[in-house]
């Protein structure tokens, strides 16, 4: 018993950070998003350390891919201490098709439904889909995406300019250290 109400505690302490209305002062998102060009595996260079990540130490990547029905498969996977890899797996999609860069994603699957999804926000994206600034309404989590394990010092000062412009702190970031990745 105790261990079930536990694991409703996990997912109402997830559904606390993820769920709920915006604010005044909601960050502004990309107008419009090439999801064939978003798919694909990202890098995060850096990001808010959020509870879920707790375990990861290294080698953090994000993998995307398109399905038929127009969602996104979504695997998150990281090294970890013990030298396992951890991994996550999910849905991510567009609610709204008139807020494309505001996309729901859940990991949470329970008789075919994704339920608990939470806010994920593309605040900006590079031209050439080499960088991704993905957040949340309320400041709560965010990443610096990329294509490859590192950035040049100029791309991670424009990340952190442009999160700050959009209600963050440059000092809640953490860098992740991309020299070790998760074996398949």
């Amino acid at each position: 018993m105790n261990v079930v109400l536990g694991f409703l505690g996990v997912f109402a302490l997830a559904a606390v950070v993820f769920v709920g209305g915006g604010v005044a002062d909601e960050p502004a998102t990309v107008s419009a998003i090439e999801l064939d060009r978003y798919v694909g595996t990202w890098y995060a260079i850096a990001h808010i350390p959020t509870f879920f990540e707790r375990q990861c130490i290294a080698g953090t990547t994000a993998t995307y891919m398109l399905l038929e029905n127009g969602q996104i498969r979504v695997e998150n996977a990281c090294a970890t201490a013990s030298g396992e890899t951890s991994t996550a797996t999910g849905r991510a999609w567009i609610p709204n098709t008139s807020n494309p860069g505001r996309l729901k994603v859940s990991f949470v699957r329970l008789c075919g439904l994704w339920l608990f999804p939470g806010d994920y926000w593309i605040l900006d994206i590079a031209d050439d889909y080499s960088v991704a600034l993905v957040g949340h309404p309320r400041q709560r989590f965010a990443w610096i995406l990329s294509r490859t394990p590192t950035v040049a010092d100029a791309v991670l000062d424009w990340s952190f300019g442009r999160f700050e412009e959009a209600g963050y702190s440059r000092f809640d970031f953490e860098l992740i250290d991309q020299t070790e990745y998760p074996t398949p």
